[in-house]
Order: structure tokens, then C-alpha cells, then sequence
């Protein structure tokens, strides 16, 4: 496990790259709120909208999760329950502070991922990204 990219996975940086060339400005893995002890993957601060491109097994995808180690099955089933519980608690944690999160699988098509993370941004702050 210790090898597993936690972050630059090659589904983060399609996204980053489309989301850069169409102008938008952001961090990469930061804890959104002071304290919070969870990071996420691209972080827009003034529209306050925290972004997390999950990887199907880690976060148990309806498409591809199913597809488990057979060795110690209990464990991993286990493992993914608490990550998606970590996930929602993460979102809750969010919302209530005024964020909004954007979760979205790793297999799904990185220019519709940016066309929505655009979208969010701009109703959030009313300013379209630099070129456009």
C-alpha cells in the first residue's frame, strides 16, 4: 500500500491540466478547512469548492469497486467501508462550513469534470476563469 500515489495519480492530472489551461488558479492537496485533517485533491479557495477525484477500489465505485483482492476480502471490505464513511463525514464537515465538495470517480472523462468544476466555480464567485 505504501507505494499507492496518494497524489499526481494520472486521473488528478488530467483534470489539473484541462482545469489550468481554462484558466482556473488552485491548490493541490490541501486540507480545505483549518483543522480538518483531510485533504483534498484540488482545493479553490475563494469559491470555496473542494474537489476529490477517487480511485475506484480505494472508495468502493458502483462500476469498478467490486473488483477486490480475494486475500483477506473481510479486510478490504472493512477498509472500504470506512473510507467511504470518512468520505461522507469529510463532505458533511464541508457543507456545513460553507464549501461545497465535488467528488468524482477516476475513470470518469476529465473534460466533463472540468466543465462542472467550472461551472461551480463561476456560480460561486461570478467570475469566469482568465481566457474565457
Amino acid at each position: 500500500m505504501q507505494r499507492q500515489r496518494t497524489r499526481d495519480t494520472a486521473p488528478e492530472m488530467a483534470v489539473r491540466r484541462l482545469l489550468h489551461a481554462a484558466g482556473l488558479r488552485y491548490r493541490v492537496d490541501r486540507a480545505p478547512l483549518p483543522g480538518l485533517r483531510r485533504r483534498a485533491d484540488v482545493v479553490f479557495g475563494p469559491a470555496k469548492v473542494a474537489l476529490f477525484i477517487d480511485g475506484c477500489f480505494w472508495h468502493g465505485c458502483p462500476d469498478h469497486g467490486s473488483r477486490r483482492t480475494l486475500s483477506n476480502a473481510e479486510y478490504w471490505s472493512e477498509k472500504v467501508r470506512r473510507n467511504r464513511e470518512r468520505d461522507k463525514d469529510t463532505d458533511d464537515r464541508l457543507r456545513n462550513a460553507g464549501w461545497l465538495p465535488i467528488r468524482v470517480w477516476e475513470h470518469e472523462d476529465p473534460e466533463s469534470v472540468v466543465r462542472m468544476v467550472i461551472r461551480e466555480v463561476f456560480l460561486r464567485t461570478g467570475k469566469l476563469p482568465h481566457g474565457r
